[in-house]
C-alpha cells in the first residue's frame, strides 16, 4: 500500500500520510510525491481545496532518520526543497488535520497551511536545536510572527513539545476536536470552502499572503544553506548516531 493515500471528491483533494509503522516518518519518495501532488492539485480545476492528514494517533514524527541521512537535502533542486516550496506556494485554500505527535516537518508545514484542526492529543514540537541543525520551512520567521519572540525563542531553543491547547493559544490551529473526529471535521470545512467561488479564495489568499512571500523564499533559502552546513558539523553527527543508538547525545565538547 502506498505510503500517501490520495482521495479527490466534492472540490476537495486529500493526501494521507500512510505509514503508521514508522509513525509516518516521511523519506524522500514521500516528499516526491507530495510534492508532486501540490504541482497537480494546483493546476487541476477540479481541485479547489487540498487537505493533508494523517491518523487519529500519529500525524507525523518528522523525517525518517535513516533515509533522511542516506538522502540528505542539500540542494535546492532535492524533493524536500521541491516540497517546501511548492507548500508555500501552493494557491489555493490548504488544510491540515493533526492527531498525535507532529515532529520537525510535521509542524513546520502548518505554517504554511490556511486552516489546521488538531485533535486533543496533537503534541507539536521543533527539535532542530537538539538535533544540532537549524529550523526548516521559514520557520525561523513565521514562528516568531505567529508566536512573538519569547514564545518562539522556548519552541525553537528548547525544542520541547507543546500540546493542542497551547497550540490553539498562540494561533498555529483553529480549534481542537476529539481526535477520531479531527479527519472528518477538517473534511466539512473543506468542502464549505469548495463550495465557494475559487477565484475568491485564491486571490483572498494571495492578498493576505504576497507581503511575505519574498521574505518566506529568501528564509527557505538561508535556512537551507546552513541546515546543509550544520547536518555535516560534530553536533549533527552525534546527535544522529545517539539516535540510531539509543541513547542520549553527548554535546558536551561541542
Amino acid at each position: 500500500m502506498s505510503d500517501i493515500l490520495i482521495d479527490s471528491g466534492h472540490g476537495v483533494t486529500t493526501l494521507t500520510l500512510n505509514r503508521p509503522e514508522r509513525k509516518n516518518s516521511l523519506t524522500v519518495a514521500m516528499y516526491a510525491t507530495l510534492a508532486g501532488e501540490l504541482r497537480r492539485a494546483a493546476a487541476d480545476a477540479a481541485t479547489r481545496v487540498l487537505v493533508i492528514q494523517g491518523h487519529a494517533t500519529i500525524f507525523s514524527a518528522g523525517n525518517d532518520v535513516g533515509d533522511f541521512l542516506n538522502n540528505p537535502p542539500l540542494s535546492e533542486g532535492s524533493a524536500v526543497f521541491d516540497f517546501l516550496h511548492g507548500i508555500a506556494q501552493f494557491p489555493k485554500p490548504l488544510l491540515a488535520s493533526v492527531c498525535g505527535p507532529a515532529v520537525g516537518i510535521g509542524t513546520t508545514l502548518l505554517f504554511h497551511c490556511d486552516l489546521v484542526y488538531a485533535g486533543d492529543n496533537a503534541a507539536f514540537s521543533l527539535p532542530f536545536v537538539n538535533l544540532g541543525l537549524c529550523p526548516e520551512a521559514a520557520s525561523s520567521l513565521l514562528v516568531p510572527q505567529m508566536f512573538g519572540y519569547h514564545r518562539a525563542a522556548e519552541a525553537l531553543l528548547m525544542g520541547e513539545p507543546f500540546m493542542a491547547e497551547a497550540a490553539l493559544e498562540v494561533g498555529l490551529v483553529n480549534r481542537i476536536v476529539p481526535p477520531t473526529e479531527a479527519n472528518e471535521f477538517t473534511q466539512t470545512q473543506a468542502r464549505k470552502l469548495a463550495a465557494k467561488p475559487l477565484a475568491s479564495l485564491v486571490e483572498t489568499k494571495r492578498l493576505m499572503k504576497k507581503g511575505q512571500a519574498a521574505l518566506v523564499a529568501q528564509q527557505m533559502a538561508d535556512e537551507g544553506k546552513v541546515f546543509g552546513r550544520m547536518l555535516a558539523e560534530p553536533a549533527a553527527r552525534e546527535a544522529f548516531t545517539a539516535f540510531m543508538e539509543k541513547r542520549r547525545p553527548d554535546f558536551s565538547q561541542l
